[in-house]
């Protein structure tokens, strides 16, 4: 049976990401919206000894054997992913920008519990969860190719005892920061066999310092403004043969072991994406409710039918019910996600979901606080324009629709595109 119960100990971390979110991220949302670029340090402090310490027990629990039961499934069932959804969720009620400056590794570190041994694992993921804020980045769009992952042109080629990658990356979140870490890494999806299409993808890990990495430019953004977004260069890059993620076995196979690993790290940050959606779309929420309550002495009076409620009552409750049902399935993809259970269909369901609801919700917002909602006086546009990168980012809408038509109609992703 499905339980969205949080353990008290969880609970508490939200709890505290939920001050952190009030007190020194809503704060400052507006100045780091217009700073771009500009490091939340205040923030960053605050919150990465609690994000290191939980960085090292993860650690630790990846180096237990698994305890299963008769059946396979873990007796104890881990809650790294609710744990990780609730918290993403409670720090974009502050601002989603600033949040996305948080050190943990983030799409890095999910690419390498995905596709990477266990020995990679322990060597790579304990610098996320040190004494020092360090970050990492995943490196997958590149300018000719966004969703079509399989047209990739960034190449690793196998010379002289070590991998040399060449090509270029855009819109890389933490991309400049993890290269300017000297502790800090990115993840660099390329193909081994440019004829092989998604057969020949491969993740590679390549860490801060290494030459002939080069950061072109970093993006002005539409909305979540305060997170670094950064295009990338790689020439003639040389790391080592073990820095490729996964298997050491690189010969093009029938099983597309480098597009299930990206696939597999997507699984992964799909609902984390999703969770940050819905913290922008409680937060406006919440601020139609109070502004309404404050301005026009409206409490919303879900006791009555519709037929007989204001149309500002029944748009919040629109906006409340499309929230509801976009966090429920996307604790239900994290919940699938920590029994060991495949999450695939529920991550690309609750990602839909999230993405159109937060876009509908600030809209909706927006329209009716009026010029009020479009004022920069208060946050209410500012949530707008973040909202929209949640239906982009991830995989945008119309690729993760795909995505759920093809699992649940049996259709490969050549017979459905």
């Amino acid at each position: 049976m499905i339980d969205f119960t949080l353990p008290e100990s969880i609970a508490q971390q939200v709890s505290m990401a939920q001050m952190a979110a009030e007190h020194i991220m809503r704060p400052k949302s507006r100045y780091y919206d217009e700073h771009e670029h500009e490091i939340p340090w205040d923030f960053i402090y605050a919150m990465w000894p609690m994000m290191a310490e939980q960085g090292r027990k993860d650690l630790e629990a990846l180096k237990k054997p698994k305890d299963t039961g008769d059946n396979g499934k873990p007796k104890r069932p881990k809650t790294t992913n609710m744990r990780l959804i609730h918290i993403i969720e409670a720090l974009s009620w502050g601002d989603a920008g600033i949040y996305l400056n948080l050190p943990s590794g983030q799409l890095a570190a999910a690419a390498i519990q995905a596709a990477g041994t266990p020995e990679q694992q322990q060597r790579f993921l304990p610098r996320f969860a040190g004494d020092k804020p360090t970050w990492g980045g995943m490196c997958m769009t590149e300018p000719q190719c966004g969703s079509d992952t399989s047209a990739i042109r960034t190449t690793a080629k196998r010379e002289d005892g070590h991998w040399v990658i060449n090509g270029t990356k855009i819109y890389v979140t933490s991309g400049s920061r993890a290269l300017r870490d000297s502790n800090g890494l990115v993840v660099v999806w390329a193909t081994i066999d440019p004829t092989a299409g998604r057969a020949g993808m491969r993740p590679f890990v390549v860490e801060a310092g290494t030459p002939g990495v080069s950061i072109i430019k970093l993006e002005n953004k539409m909305g979540i403004r305060a997170s670094d977004t950064a295009m990338i260069v790689f020439e003639d890059v040389k790391i080592p043969l073990d820095n490729i993620l996964g298997k050491p076995d690189v010969e093009r196979t029938s099983q597309d072991e480098g597009f299930k690993g990206a696939m597999k790290t997507f699984d992964a940050t799909r609902p984390a994406v999703a969770a940050s959606a819905l913290g922008i779309a409680r937060a406006a929420i919440e601020y139609v409710k109070e502004v309404l309550k404050k301005e026009e002495n409206i409490d919303i009076r879900y006791h009555l039918a519709r037929h007989k409620l204001t149309a500002a009552e029944r748009d919040v409750i629109d906006m409340e019910a499309m929230h509801k049902a976009a966090w429920l399935l996307t604790q239900k993809a994290a919940w699938l996600m920590d029994q060991g259970l495949p999450n695939t269909l529920e991550a690309s369901e609750c990602k839909v979901k999230a993405g159109e609801a937060v876009t509908k919700i600030t809209q909706k917002a927006v329209e009716i606080l009026g010029p009020l909602g479009y004022s920069r006086d208060y946050l209410v546009e500012k949530w707008m324009r973040d909202a929209k990168i949640n239906d982009i980012f991830e995989g945008t809408g119309q690729i993760n629709r795909l995505v759920i038509a093809r699992r649940i109609l049996g259709y490969t992703s050549k017979e459905l595109r």
